[in-house]
């Protein structure tokens, strides 16, 4: 079974991370953004090399690269998501890690400058402003021998951002809570899982979550990277949003590292 692949890779370096007068965004690849906006740079989910399964694309950055982060942004434990190595390259020039409560005793356990939030915790990163947003995401109770402790529904997140040129949505690995995913105010971005996985949105899920939002550009991540045809979080297909979302040229299909540049919606 063939997968649908990212676009070439665009490498970048330390040229991305300096001061300018917009927010831009780029796909780390996997579910990796970097967000700099104004001279506030953040990194969301960031794995940047050592993942234990094969990948199909070169990931855009090398960690040794990064000259500063004033935060890591993490929504739950998962290695595709907490990539333990590449925080631990990142932590010397990384102000602070936040995370869920949860996540923030694995970042304590390895010595990053970190905070644990509540859902719903408030925090600022800069000139940017953060909410700690639901997910549900705890796959490992229902996989026996998956971890050794019960999962919370608080162990997971995602982080709604509000930066000076508009709002960015990462909510996460999530199945679809309708009444939280549905119901909020359109943001500029949306960082888009339409993985068809049980424990993520799902196809169906993802697509209504789009539609909900019609005038969102929809920015593909959880894609195209790893090479795992019959394991559907990681296998999806752009094409298979084309005739079902609304407005589809709002489907933005980046390479890894290439940059994207947010604008505030019409009023």
């Amino acid at each position: 079974m063939q997968q649908a692949r990212a676009p070439q890779t665009q490498p970048f370096g330390p040229e991305a991370f300096a001061p300018t007068g917009q927010t831009v965004l780029r796909w780390l690849g996997m579910a990796g953004f970097l967000i700099s906006s104004r001279g506030t740079t953040l990194m969301v989910d960031p794995l940047l090399g050592d993942f234990d399964m094969p990948l199909l694309v070169d990931l855009p950055l090398d960690a040794a690269s990064v000259p500063h982060l004033d935060a890591v942004l993490v929504t739950h434990s998962d290695n595709d998501h907490y990539s333990v190595p590449t925080c631990r390259a990142l932590a010397p020039v990384t102000d602070v890690f936040h995370s869920t409560r949860y996540v923030d005793t694995l970042f304590r356990g390895e010595g990053f400058p970190s905070v644990g939030h509540a859902i719903g915790d408030r925090f600022r990163v800069g000139g940017v402003e953060v909410e700690v947003t639901p997910a549900d995401h705890a796959w490992q109770n229902e996989s026996p021998g998956a971890a050794d402790r019960v999962f919370l529904p608080e162990d997971c997140c995602g982080f709604w951002l509000e930066t000076p040129d508009g709002s960015v949505w990462a909510p996460g690995d999530s199945r679809l809570i309708a009444e939280h995913h549905l119901t909020r105010p359109a943001p500029d971005a949306l960082l888009f899982d339409f993985s068809d996985s049980e424990w993520h949105f799902g196809l169906d899920g993802a697509v209504a979550m789009a539609n909900a939002y019609p005038g969102t550009p929809l920015l593909l991540h959880h894609w195209g990277c790893v090479d795992a045809p019959d394991f559907p979080p990681f296998n999806a297909d752009p094409a298979d949003l084309l005739d079902r979302v609304v407005n589809p040229g709002r489907i933005v299909v980046l390479a890894p590292g290439e940059p994207w540049t947010l604008h505030r919606l019409p009023a």
